[in-house]
């Protein structure tokens, strides 16, 4: 953890009380001098802090950014989600760039964040709009130790996390739309892209990619996004910390990571079936090279879709572009 993020640490942890000079210096092993050096360089990039001869420094206010120093405080330092962060002002993609961390052998668990991205892309290459400081746009390395046909529990796992976490925070509760969207009031407010790379037999790494829509207003949306997709702060009518939503994300999927690793996916695939609107409706779902119409049964144990077809066939379905049809 680096000396800014141990600061920041620091001054969470005193809460409204302040923390004294003399003893973040005798923690951190550095000079006094030092550790105001680092105080203004937090200063400059907007966080508010207070200043005392006889108290110390006491935090007062976060600027509305994401600074990795900041999310790293936040986390704590003990999981291995997050364990490595890293915030680009602008980036085409952060699965993008996150995949080529991968390649350069990067440990599993480092987060990729933008602030805005010019290429930001959802499934099937559709583009994802991301305006500047008003969602979270993030990527994160994983090497699971699950068979490639598996991958799609990662998809799963991170939808019921991903809406677990808004709902802590926001107490917004979202449903999920299979595969990779969660909504709210029927409208899309967050997506999951989920990029693999492997052999026949391994998974090389996988990046998954996540976008959540919170604090766009409406004139933030390209015009013909107006009525699929929303914000949170549309739906709650107030603006939300971005930061502490990305922690609570985080937070939320190493749990539920951990769950994929210990033959626990029958838990996730049950809250995910409880949330998903998916699940027993009449659908079509349109493939690469043909239609299926349908009533969705289920999950596997992999977490594909398990479709009932118009002629008595299951069909297992792991991915497509869903649409709902009256029963």
């Amino acid at each position: 953890m680096t000396i800014d993020a141990q600061i920041l640490v620091a001054l969470r942890s005193a809460q409204s009380s302040s923390v004294s000079g003399a003893e973040l210096a005798t923690q951190l092993q550095m000079s006094r001098a030092a550790i105001w050096a680092r105080i203004e360089e937090l200063r400059s990039l907007g966080y508010e802090i207070e200043a005392s001869p006889h108290e110390g420094y006491r935090l007062i206010k976060c600027p509305d950014l994401l600074h990795a120093d900041d999310l790293l405080a936040r986390l704590g330092g003990l999981q291995k989600i997050g364990r490595d962060i890293r915030v680009f002002r602008e980036t085409t993609s952060t699965n993008d760039s996150t995949e080529r961390l991968a390649r350069d052998g990067v440990a599993e668990g480092v987060v990729v964040f933008a602030e805005s991205q010019t290429k930001g892309r959802g499934r099937l290459g559709r583009r994802w709009s991301s305006p500047a400081g008003k969602g979270l746009w993030f990527s994160i390395l994983l090497r699971p130790k699950i068979s490639p046909q598996a991958v799609t529990q990662i998809t799963i796992a991170s939808a019921v996390s991903l809406r677990r976490a808004i709902k802590n925070v926001t107490g917004l509760t979202p449903e999920i739309k299979w595969p990779n969207d969660l909504l709210l009031n029927g409208l899309k407010i967050a997506g999951i892209l989920t990029e693999l790379s492997s052999e026949p037999d391994a998974i090389k790494h996988v990046i998954l990619g996540i976008g959540v829509d919170v604090n766009l207003t409406s004139e933030d949306f390209p015009e013909e996004l107006r009525t699929v997709a929303t914000s949170l702060r549309i739906v709650a009518r107030r603006q939300f910390d971005r930061a502490a939503l990305a922690v609570e994300i985080l937070r939320e999927f190493e749990r539920d990571y951990q769950l994929l690793h210990t033959d626990r996916f029958e838990e996730l695939a049950n809250e995910w079936a409880n949330a998903c609107t998916t699940l027993g409706k009449i659908v079509t779902i349109e493939l690469a090279d043909r239609s299926l119409h349908g009533r969705v049964e289920a999950l596997d144990q992999d977490g594909a879709l398990l479709l009932r077809t118009e002629y008595g066939r299951l069909e297992r379905i792991l991915g497509g572009i869903v649409h709902s049809h009256p029963d």
